[in-house]
């Protein structure tokens, strides 16, 4: 799997989206106990964005939760120009997604899940499309698993050991 590059960012910079709020139950020999799961992607909107699940009796708690186990999995994600800079594929169980970089204008063309995740990173022209599972936390995996594989063009060009401007005159 990819290397995730974890990072610590102000506070009040990210911004939290609901993606899925369930009410889960426990069955007991005293009968079903109720709680509540919550998935939630943050994101500061200018490259940096993670997934969390949370889960509680009580909603706030959960969400709360979820926010919090968010922050501690934020990875960057290089944007140029308001899209991404290569197509690339990302798989998480039998969730898989692929992301194209678009034209200026386009928007984010994503489905529910992806579309939180892709917005939430700051990537406003993007072309994505969600193959197999629909499961929310199959495709958010698998997102931010695509946006994580994702090389700047000065990462690559170092790699290489080429100057920016010779990586784009072939």
């Amino acid at each position: 799997m990819a290397q995730r590059k974890k990072n610590n960012v102000q506070t009040s910079d990210l911004k939290d989206k609901l993606v899925s709020l369930q009410r889960v139950a426990k069955v007991t020999k005293g009968g079903r106990t109720f709680s509540f799961s919550a998935l939630v992607v943050l994101g500061d909107g200018k490259g940096k964005v993670g997934h969390g699940l949370g889960k509680a009796k009580d909603v706030q708690m959960c969400i709360a939760k979820a926010v919090e186990d968010a922050r501690k999995n934020l990875i960057e994600v290089p944007i140029i120009k308001g899209t991404i800079p290569h197509e690339q594929k990302g798989k998480y169980g039998a969730g898989k997604v692929l992301i194209k970089p678009a034209a200026d204008g386009t928007g984010v063309i994503a489905g529910g899940a992806m579309r939180a995740v892709l917005e939430s990173a700051g990537v406003q022209n993007v072309l994505a499309k969600s193959q197999g599972s629909s499961n929310p936390h199959n495709v958010v995996k698998a997102t931010i698993d695509a946006l994580s594989k994702l090389r700047s063009p000065r990462e690559v060009a170092r790699q290489r050991g080429i100057t920016l401007e010779k990586l784009f005159e072939g």
